[in-house]
């Protein structure tokens, strides 16, 4: 017999070894300038800089985008025909890229039918369950979907094969689809009275509806001549027959002085007219008039459930599905754990391996009942995290896009956990962050800037977390910042009372928030702040009957057609100063209007569609750019014409329009708003679709500073704010405080709890284990107590 021996040689040199780095040269995506770095594989890079800097530009827009789009290319050209075509980003070289996974902060859609549970596939599970091992037995897994109606059909096919000959058929299909609520698990209703008032007559003026005024031809006029209704008589007296044409009406032409139109009943038309839009894209006044005329109850038909009668009649050990998905997270998977079934042993492995993973991630508390659309944008997050958690797949590139948003002090650890584990696997992890905690674990950090916009867009920093601690970047100048606790409070002025809220899973709670001061609402992950603070309060009931002005987390919608001078109105009394200083049209002083280039259609670059390819934009040649029609530019305004305004930074042009002939009072307001909330390096035409997730949300702070409120909340408004920035943050809630306003914030960032008048925590855990007030009193107190986990985390921050 021979033995054979194995002898260790030395590793030898190869060809690959080459490529530890993904290198970056010659950037030049949106505001970054000719930017070159080097980042290493298999490690953890940290990209850090103040908001606007280019961060996601270089990780998002660069990185990522390209990895995605050769990946695209490597599928054949019929399939890259289905598939999104996005275009080469703009850099000179790209070397060493790996498949990237990004996993950003873009909340899930609003979608009524999407669950937590249908889009991590734990609900797709569950059903495959319930068919299998379900008493009765009432289908296969589509009959408990309640996304899937049933169907029955039968009738005749001709089946063409031989002699053509008809065949009787029928088609069933079980589906686990409530047929009250289609799904939904709410119903809505149009609150009537919110319509018309129907003491009077349509003549008298009796719609209530915005922008519905009585002598308006295309909306009051059609009803008042339609001939279905007495214009005259007073709506409560109408008969049957013309109560349900008023109402309800299927469209149907008629003819009104002359001009043909159509009729249609009162609430379709609402439905179509308001309830389809956006409302985020409405007016105040409008949208405030659809909140108040549209309720949702839940649906009596499932009790909210969703599901059909039969789908909750299968049970398994006494629950059924619409239980299990109602269950907390972390009780379900202890549920899933004590089934004992060797026909569906893989099966409840892999529903019990997801459901842990929500568990280890700090989601535990959730239900897969939850809709998907209310998640904030760090659970969000989170949730898209969870597929990548067991995942075996090793040198990807995984790129985070502020992954500790959301989070209180206590869970930031558990997710640097997470992030150093999908390293240590030997993956390159990308993370752009702000704050210091994570930071602080990186193995390299890049660090951008040095400001925000045209101001930033270059690397001021390369190396370790000592080394920029070190450097004189502005990260490094505030990375060791602690915004120390108050020397003396304000003094409330009222107190607006909140008794007995029970939403989602608060527990019967009673609290005063005070008035006139700055109240910092904090606790967990989970814990019930935005329950507390949004249920209760509402949107428009107040102190002293002013109304509460609330600052979510939504997104902005926006196009590159949208930009800050059209989502804050600014553009509105420019371009009527404009129309009246040149004798013309206001529309010719839009780009989306009659002013618009016609080559471009007011876009500024003209799209080649090359179908799988990707499509290219080229700047226009016949506006360069400028988006408007050459006759347009001959207009002037204080010596500008309109492309030269919209080119114009916020600080600029709030000089610009605050004084001497190009004074416009309405302009320089909305101008000054924005300098208030840090944006006064935007350009006023700079398209929407490229701002930051920070800048989106202070743009939208700087809208709603305008509306009429005593009380604004605010939502995590540190979101996206890099540490200088955050300083910025508080002055300006310092102000709106001064300035006689109530000012209530749901926060994790210790700076604003340091810096609060008042704190109101929830707790002490998650779910079901939170949903009480722990604390209530000053900072300070808060310090000097730590009875709680956020009192010992400040406690720690100020250094106490």
């Amino acid at each position: 017999m021979t033995t054979r021996t194995r002898t260790q040689s030395p590793p030898a040199s190869r060809g690959a070894d080459r490529h530890e780095l993904i290198r970056v040269h010659g950037a030049r995506v949106n505001n970054l300038k000719d930017v070159s770095v080097e980042i290493p594989k298999r490690r953890l890079t940290v990209f850090t800089g103040v908001s606007g800097s280019g961060k996601s530009s270089l990780v998002f827009d660069t990185i990522a985008a390209e990895s995605q789009r050769l990946i695209n290319e490597t599928y054949s050209a019929f399939v890259q025909g289905f598939m999104p075509t996005p275009a080469r980003p703009d850099v000179d070289v790209l070397e060493g890229l790996t498949t990237a996974i990004v996993v950003d902060q873009q909340r899930m859609g609003s979608d009524p039918r999407s669950t937590v549970g249908t889009v991590t596939d734990a609900h797709a599970m569950l059903r495959i369950l319930f068919s299998r091992l379900g008493t009765p037995h009432i289908g296969p897994p589509g009959a408990f979907s309640f996304n899937t109606a049933s169907v029955r059909a039968s009738g005749a096919i001709t089946v063409e094969r031989g002699d053509e000959k008809a065949v009787k058929a029928t088609y069933e299909r079980t589906g686990g689809m409530c047929t009250r609520c289609e799904g939904r698990g709410a119903v809505s209703d149009i609150d009537l009275a919110q319509l018309y008032d129907d003491s009077k007559s349509l003549s008298e003026g009796a719609f209530t509806i915005p922008g519905w005024k009585s002598d308006s031809f295309w909306t009051v006029g059609v009803y008042a001549a339609s001939g279905f209704v007495d214009p005259d008589k007073p709506i409560r007296e109408f008969t049957e027959q013309e109560r349900q044409d008023f109402l309800y009406r299927e469209p149907v032409k008629v003819k009104v002085k002359g001009v043909n139109l159509t009729y249609e009943g009162l609430i379709p038309k609402i439905q179509k007219s308001f309830l389809s839009k956006d409302k985020e894209s409405m007016q105040p006044h409008v949208r405030a008039f659809v909140e108040r005329a549209v309720t949702f109850t839940t649906c009596p038909g499932c009790d909210g459930t969703r599901l059909s009668e039969g789908a909750r009649s299968s049970k398994i050990e006494g629950i059924n599905i619409a239980d299990a998905c109602a269950m907390e997270i972390r009780d379900l998977a202890e549920w899933v754990r004590g089934l004992s079934e060797p026909s569906v042993a893989p099966l409840l492995a892999a529903l019990g391996g997801t459901l842990d993973s929500f568990v280890e991630i700090g989601l535990g508390y959730l239900a897969l009942e939850r809709p998907s659309g209310t998640l904030s944008g760090g659970e969000a997050q989170r949730v898209k995290m969870i597929r990548h958690l067991g995942s075996p797949l090793t040198d990807v590139t995984y790129v985070f896009d502020e992954p500790t948003i959301g989070l209180h002090p206590h869970d930031i650890q558990r997710m640097n956990d997470l992030l150093l584990r999908l390293r240590d696997k030997g993956n390159t992890v990308l993370v752009v962050e702000h704050k210091p905690e994570t930071i602080a674990i990186a193995d390299h950090v890049v660090d951008l800037g040095p400001g925000a916009g045209t101001a930033g867009g270059t690397v001021c920093f390369e190396g370790t977390v000592d080394g920029l601690r070190g450097g004189d970047t502005v990260t490094g100048r505030h990375f060791d910042d602690r915004a120390a606790l108050k020397e003396s409070v304000r003094k409330p002025s009222g107190a607006l009372e909140i008794r007995g809220a029970t939403a989602h899973n608060l527990r019967d709670v009673d609290v005063d928030i005070p008035l006139g001061v700055l109240t910092v609402v904090t606790g967990v992950a989970g814990s019930g702040k935005s329950s507390l603070v949004h249920g209760s309060l509402g949107t428009s009931s107040g102190a002293g009957g002013e109304g509460v002005v609330s600052v979510d987390q939504s997104p902005i919608r926006g196009s590159r057609r949208s930009n800050p001078a059209t989502y804050t109105g600014l553009l509105e009394p420019i371009r009527k100063a404009f129309a009246k200083a040149n004798g013309v049209k206001p529309a010719l002083f839009s780009a989306n209007s009659e002013g618009a280039c016609p080559t471009c259609n007011g876009a500024g670059v003209v799209f080649t569609d090359l179908a799988m390819m990707a499509g290219v934009a080229s700047p226009c040649e016949d506006c360069e750019g400028k988006r408007f029609q050459a006759s347009v530019l001959e207009y002037r305004f204080g010596g500008r014409d309109i492309s030269e305004v919209l080119a114009m930074p916020v600080t600029e042009a709030e000089e610009f329009f605050g004084s001497g002939e190009a004074r416009i009072p309405a302009a320089h307001r909305v101008l000054g708003r924005l300098a208030d909330v840090g944006l006064g390096y935007l350009t006023l035409g700079q398209p929407l679709n490229t701002l930051s997730g920070g800048e989106r949300q202070r743009l939208k702070l700087a809208v709603h500073m305008a509306e009429k409120g005593g009380v604004y909340v605010l939502d995590e408004p540190t979101t996206g704010l890099h540490l200088a920035d955050v300083e910025q943050l508080l002055g300006l809630l310092d102000r709106l405080v001064d300035s006689g306003k109530s000012v209530i914030v749901v926060e994790h960032h210790q700076a604003v709890m340091a810096h609060a008048d008042w704190i109101i925590d929830l707790g002490p855990g998650a779910g079901h284990d939170g949903g009480r007030v722990v604390f209530e009193g000053t900072p300070a107190d808060l310090v000097a107590t730590r009875s709680t986990l956020t009192g010992e985390h400040l406690a720690s921050y100020v250094g106490a």
